[in-house]
């Protein structure tokens, strides 16, 4: 029988905590949860990751305000905000005599990436000791109050938040789509693609009401129409274009 090892449990019990004791995270143990984010992969080992460790009392009752009042973003013992950062290696291209091209879509992609796979190290990292962590997408609410917050220069921007701290709530597990339904083989195709999601859509109302906290009734084929049925943050393309980002 197939035994599982202790990293696939961590990752595959993941939960977004909300809630964190008062104990603090620690220096030490902070720094190596980012050293392991580090140590993701990155694209033409480009490194375009800087983290903002946000510990001002002031910056932090900013962020709650931007992103809609979510308190554990003020109160957990660790705030982390991941930005894609070109800045960087723009000017040591520039020290050797090179001129950055700026603007590149794959650029921005590489950068983003990059943002992304050191995140998600920092997460399993951080659970893997016991820690929680919640991802906060909502501080692009105002990407450009939260760029000023942390005095970003062009050519970085903030991609999403992180909040990190002792667990102080035991969530469920948010059930996820069919493998069936993601991994596909040589071709795509959405054969039987439709039934799996009704089946998942079942799955999802029960998970929603009966878990221990914001319960409601929905499937997740009507969260998507409720996401995707909206224009969201349409400030972005422009705030982003400003940063020296996106333009060809």
């Amino acid at each position: 029988m197939l035994n599982l090892s202790s990293t696939i449990n961590v990752l595959s019990n993941h939960r977004s905590i909300r809630k964190f004791t008062e104990a603090p995270v620690g220096d030490d143990l902070l720094c190596k949860i980012i050293a392991a984010g580090q140590a993701a992969a990155s694209s033409s080992f480009l490194q375009g990751v800087t983290i903002m460790r946000v510990t001002d009392p002031n910056k932090r009752a900013a962020f709650k305000e931007i992103t809609g009042g979510q308190a554990y973003v003020e109160t957990a013992p660790e705030f982390l905000v991941f930005c894609a950062d070109l800045s960087r290696p723009m000017r040591c291209c520039a020290t050797h005599g090179g001129t950055p091209y700026e603007g590149l879509t794959e650029h921005f992609i590489i950068a983003t990436v990059d943002v992304a796979l050191c995140a998600q190290n920092v997460a399993v990292a951080a659970e893997s000791v016991g820690l929680g962590i919640c991802y906060i997408g909502a501080i692009r609410n105002d990407a450009a109050r939260s760029a000023e917050l942390l005095d970003l220069p062009q050519q970085v921007y903030p991609v999403f938040g992180m909040c990190i701290g002792w667990p102080d709530q035991d969530p469920e597990v948010k059930p996820r789509l069919p493998l069936t339904v993601m991994l596909k083989e040589d071709s795509y195709g959405i054969d039987g693609e439709a039934e799996a999601i009704a089946i998942y859509d079942e799955e999802m109302r029960n998970y929603y009401a009966t878990r221990s906290a914001n319960i409601k009734i929905q499937g997740w084929s009507e969260q998507m129409a409720g996401l995707l049925g909206k224009e969201s943050r349409l400030h972005m393309r422009p705030f982003l274009e400003g940063k020296g980002f996106l333009k060809r």
